[in-house]
């Protein structure tokens, strides 16, 4: 029987650990979070100092009756989770449920911490354990109580005013503004014309270029000229000076002189070792992957690969702040430094780099292999695909943050070309490529460094003028966010944590208020509604400066510098006053943002688009109308925000008419209301793979006759010469005669129901209610008025009303919140 118990995360985890403690420590995983807060509102129990209700996590039972098996039977737990936040609490829930199956008393328990899964690593953290850091369990504690919260009342909200499903969160939101307000920058954007000079150059059998950095005896600069006919006249009188002949598309060669030569030498530093963040955008840039591809590849690596049939951790923890390295990983990667590259590419002295976060945990460090000698070509055969280029991207980063500067010979060659006017040529040579023989950091797209030769040029030396170029050139508009940039925006701003931007940028993509085209995020209808409901109405939730402080006052909890339960009390009694008025005072039309594009030229009805209970709409006429407004769904590709009155008024000329069923039945395609359809007869069928502009006659009677035979598969009794059936429903069978529909209780079987025994049924039903949407609208009218006349009985108003809000979001799931 073990003496000790060791407790991990993960299964890969325990079995590398299992060999490396030896028959003194049985080792069992946790498979993650074994509690958490459930989905319903309550869990964090406001009236009682927002005491946490937490419960078993789904499928962790049989994980939880192991641990206490094995906790009975040891005289010491170590308890040794992840070494952040979030591994400290799964820690000390774990240590909570031994302490209520009174398991606590008479064991010793110890926190291990370790960044690497290694023999030395493992040996070295049992043997130098502390307590648990209750700082770290309630900023944890703390972060999940903030997002319970938000998620379970913000997001209902949305679900009443806009449409069911939404979701909004602390730090999903201002990731989401980000991404829309860059749409808008991008939609609002004026393009300026401007114009660029650049000389064609030749020396010997070597062509280069040199652009106009001088003109008319100034500095050349970007709107200077922004016409083609004054862009023209500069390139005669430029190309006059230089000799060019001929003509702008013949051109004859010229000659200029050198007239000044400007040498230096620069060195380029390498980067510092990874990051959580810069991992994430250097995978995104080098290798294609997101950030939710690179965070499973790394924990692949880190939990442990098999080498030689032994499981072996091939990099340090990958959630991590810090670029600190330790003293160990410094020696075994100036040691292979030295082996592979050779003295002149070893520094004196370590590298060592200041973490720029000004929270990052100095105790943890950067991302780099366990073993400096396990070069990604030795690696390689025991890896998948991902898993070797990510780990060769890991590997070269950690050993070029400790090898010597780049060393750069840069030169800038002037040539005058009449008075006043000046060409210069830059060229670059790397004369010792020091950290660039292993790697190279990545730069933001159209940021790149391109390394230009020039041909060796002195003072006095002529060279040859094949052309003299005037290019026309349109201001472009900010780029889209991708992974990469987003990534880096948010740790800019100090908004979440590295752990969590690859679940806040899949639940961007599962909301649908985002989707990616050529790895850039474009916005959907869905997310700009929301995200302008949230920006009108909780404005300062979703401001990033007011998300950056809240996570200073969390990391503060982390320290110990503040209790948790005061921040959230701060935080909450605000948010909800806010919540609560904006359920009183915000429409269902005003949330969802009606965009008027102007009359029906038929009808002289408004013509507006919307976002509706299923997907972006137009509609001609007002629901306040004597008869019914007409809908039409958008088109893929078509946007509320840019949708013209003319586009709007074609979507309303469908339903196209494609032919007949076999029975004589027209068939239509079109775009309503709920969604693009066929219609045959008078029924319908739902199109979703096919746009109805498109669909075909034969495309469509194969949809038609599926669902023929999905209606005749629902009925389960029907009588000749009766409309009456018994049909199978979402909810169990149900009578109908096309009028009234009455469930049938599942004490007994439909088939034995007669015809006599179904009208019966039907006549004693009410009858169903019509017109429900126009007296709702007339009751908050009448609620309206007699509200202002109550004078000071609103108060006791309100709080019936808090009551019956509390009631109808019990149910609500929480936010998808990280």
């Amino acid at each position: 029987m073990a003496k000790n118990l060791l407790i991990v995360e993960s299964p890969a985890k325990a079995t590398t650990i299992n060999r490396y403690l030896g028959p003194d420590f049985e080792v069992l995983a946790s498979y993650g979070h074994i509690r958490d807060l459930p989905s319903k509102d309550g869990a964090v129990d406001i009236d009682n100092d927002f005491a946490m209700h937490y419960e078993l996590s789904d499928g962790s039972k049989k994980h939880v009756d192991r641990i206490i098996k094995a906790a009975k039977k040891a005289e010491a737990v170590y308890l040794a989770t992840d070494l952040d936040r979030e591994g400290e609490a799964i820690s000390w829930h774990i240590y909570e449920i031994l302490r209520e199956k009174g398991l606590v008393d008479g064991r010793d328990f110890y926190r291990v911490e370790f960044s690497e899964i290694t023999k030395r690593a493992i040996e070295e953290a049992v043997a130098n354990p502390r307590e648990l850091s209750m700082d770290l369990v309630n900023a944890q504690q703390a972060r999940r109580a903030l997002d319970h919260l938000v998620g379970f009342n913000l997001s209902p909200l949305l679900w009443r005013k806009i449409k069911t499903g939404l979701s909004a969160g602390r730090v999903q939101s201002p990731a989401l503004r980000m991404i829309v307000e860059r749409e808008r920058e991008i939609e609002a954007f004026d393009p300026q014309e401007y114009w660029s000079f650049h000389a064609d150059m030749q020396k010997g059998d070597t062509p280069f270029e040199s652009r106009l950095v001088q003109l008319n005896g100034k500095k050349y600069e970007q709107f200077d000229i922004t016409d083609g006919d004054t862009a023209a006249g500069a390139r005669a009188a430029l190309a006059g000076h230089a000799g060019v002949g001929g003509t702008a598309d013949a051109p004859t060669p010229g000659r200029l002189v050198v007239n000044r030569v400007d040498r230096s030498q620069r060195q380029r530093r390498p980067a510092a070792p990874f990051i959580t963040s810069t991992l994430q955008m250097d995978a995104s840039r080098k290798l294609g992957f997101t950030a939710r591809r690179t965070m499973q590849t790394a924990q692949q690596l880190y939990e442990g690969v098999a080498i030689d049939g032994v499981n072996q951790g091939l990099i340090t923890y990958m959630r991590t702040d810090s670029v600190t390295l330790s003293n160990d990983a410094l020696n075994d990667l100036r040691g292979q430094i030295s082996r592979q590259f050779g003295a002149d590419y070893l520094p004196e002295k370590p590298n060592f780099y200041a973490n720029k976060s000004k929270n990052a945990q100095e105790a943890h460090e950067a991302i780099r292999p366990t073993m400096a000698d396990l070069t990604p070509d030795k690696a390689k055969r025991y890896l998948s695909e991902d898993q070797a280029r990510l780990y060769g991207l890991i590997w070269k980063r950690s050993v070029a943050s400790q090898m010597t500067p780049a060393k750069l010979d840069l030169v800038a060659v002037e040539f005058d070309c009449g008075a006043g006017a000046t060409f210069r040529a830059n060229g670059s040579v790397v004369t010792f490529p020091g950290f660039l023989a292993a790697y190279e950091e990545s730069a933001a797209q159209g940021k790149e460094e391109k390394e230009v030769r020039l041909p060796q040029l002195e003072e006095g030396d002529e060279v040859v003028v094949n052309d003299i170029r005037a290019d026309q050139h349109f201001t472009q508009p900010p780029p889209r966010y991708s992974e990469a940039s987003l990534v880096k925006t948010l740790e800019e701003y100090g908004i979440g944590r590295p752990s969590t931007y690859a679940s806040i940028i899949q639940t961007l993509q599962n909301r649908h208020y985002v989707y990616i085209d050529r790895r850039r995020f474009i916005p959907t209808d869905t997310g700009r509604v929301v995200e302008r409901f949230l920006e009108n109405h909780f404005d300062d939730y979703v401001d990033y400066e007011f998300t950056a402080r809240l996570e200073d006052d969390l990391d503060a909890v982390s320290r110990g510098e503040r209790d948790w339960k005061p921040l959230l009390t701060e935080f909450w009694k605000p948010f909800h006053e806010r919540i609560e008025e904006k359920a009183e005072t915000v429409s269902r039309d005003d949330a969802r943002q009606a965009r008027i594009l102007g009359d029906d030229p038929k009808t002289g009805k408004p013509v507006s688009v919307r976002l509706g209970r299923y997907g972006p709409h137009a509609m001609i006429g007002t629901r306040d109308d004597d008869d019914k407004p007409a809908f039409a769904g958008l088109r893929p590709g078509q946007s509320l925000e840019t949708i013209t009155l003319e586009e709007a008024l074609e979507l309303f000329k469908l339903p196209r008419d494609l032919g007949e069923t076999e029975d004589g039945e027209d068939i239509a395609a079109g775009i309503g209301r709920f969604g693009p359809f066929i219609r045959y007869g008078s029924k319908f069928v739902s199109l979703k793979e096919i746009d109805p502009h498109d669909v075909t006659l034969e495309q469509a009677l194969e949809l038609i006759a599926a669902k023929k035979q999905a209606d005749l598969d629902k009925i389960l009794r029907t009588w000749e010469d009766s409309e009456i059936q018994i049909l199978k429903g979402r909810w169990g069978p149900f009578i109908t005669d096309g009028h009234k529909n009455v469930r049938l209780p599942k004490d007994r079987e439909p088939e034995s129901y007669t015809l006599e025994e179904c009208e019966a049924v039907l006549e004693a039903a009410p009858e169903p209610k019509r017109g429900r949407r126009k007296k709702a609208a007339k009751k908050k009218a009448r609620k309206k008025t007699t509200k202002k006349a109550a004078g000071k009985k609103t108060s006791k108003k309100k709080a019936s009303k808090k009551k019956a809000t509390k009631k109808s979001t019990a149910k609500v799931p929480a936010s998808t919140e990280a």
